[in-house]
């Protein structure tokens, strides 16, 4: 018989609305947290010890969070809003305090993506005024880098991934498209590498591993779509994953390349080990779609969790797959 699949160790509730992103901040500190950010414009700060929100930032004058980060330290934080803000936020010795900011112009759903590329400078990316624009900015000094446009009609850009090779040649960055397209762009060249069409419907989520050069995307179907770069630069279709149900949020590989993490429309979450896409667990708890998943930077590997947002306004917490040496 097969194991029964298993319950969150714990559930976080009171974030006043849907879960769109999540972050966690569980090394450098005595207190393991967790960011969230909700469709009704809060941030809260979750204590992972007390299970608790140990602060609420009410930000982007109520208009939906849908993206939050740190940068290099817990005292700085980050977010995107629907109001067409990214807002850098000053948390150190309990403020709440708005650094600066950066507008956007975008009205649509695709998250930032951020890149430290030298101790204390970063590069931001996100989607422009026009909707199949990215633009890339140096932070803190807010400098512009550059725009990035295909040459061709793709529609909205729908998420991108900024990753620095090891090679040591200059940023990457991936982004999916609402014709269902993953180009990869040279951010110092300002050109296209390569493109490939992954999906026949729009390009909702994408994720990538730096160490072995491969990616995966999902849509609005019911396949998640795995691709890798060869060494020229080129992409290449790999694998395809048949879900039970269509629509896919958000995904997430663990940082020690073993699990890959799916937030599906069907209110569920799914587990794959991420060298085969070999299907692990499906963890049923939320009463609605699920919107985001994180896994924990814990240093110990047995501390880490998985954590799924959802519509229904509850963020579930797993631990799954923390003493098991393969999950291939």
């Amino acid at each position: 018989m097969s194991r029964p699949a298993p319950a969150p160790i714990y559930t976080l509730r009171g974030a006043g609305g849907p879960l769109n992103t999540l972050h966690f901040k569980c090394h450098g500190g005595d207190t393991p947290l967790l960011f969230s950010g909700s469709g009704k414009g809060a941030i809260h700060i979750w204590n992972l010890n007390s299970r608790r929100a140990e602060k609420i930032i009410e930000g982007h004058s109520g208009s939906s969070v849908i993206w939050v980060s740190t940068l290099h330290s817990r005292e700085t934080l980050i977010s995107q809003g629907r109001d067409m803000q990214v807002c850098l936020w000053d948390l150190a010795e309990g403020r709440t305090e708005v650094m600066d900011s950066v507008w956007t112009g975008s009205v649509g759903f695709c998250q930032c993506s951020l890149l430290e590329t030298s101790p204390g400078t970063f590069l931001l990316a996100f989607a422009g005024q026009q909707t199949e624009e990215i633009n890339i900015i140096q932070l803190p000094s807010k400098t512009p880098v550059c725009t990035l446009a295909p040459e061709a009609k793709l529609g909205m850009v729908m998420c991108i991934k900024l990753w620095q090779p090891d090679s040591g040649s200059g940023p990457l960055l991936l982004a999916g498209y609402e014709d269902g397209s993953v180009l990869l762009w040279d951010v110092n060249q300002r050109s296209k590498l390569s493109q490939a069409k992954v999906h026949p419907e729009p390009v909702m989520c994408l994720t990538w591993d730096t160490k072995d050069l491969k990616g995966i995307s999902g849509s609005s179907e019911k396949k998640l779509s795995s691709w890798m770069m060869d060494r020229q630069n080129n992409l290449q279709l790999r694998d395809c994953v048949t879900l039970v149900n269509p629509g896919v949020s958000q995904l997430c590989i663990r940082q020690d390349g073993k699990l890959l993490a799916s937030a599906g429309w069907d209110h569920r979450v799914r587990v794959f080990g991420w060298r085969k896409l070999k299907p692990l667990a499906v963890l049923q708890y939320h009463t609605d779609m699920v919107q985001s998943v994180a896994f924990s930077d814990h240093q110990d590997p047995r501390q880490r969790l998985l954590a799924a947002g959802s519509k229904d306004q509850r963020i579930s917490l797993w631990s799954i797959y923390n003493e098991v040496a393969s999950t291939n």
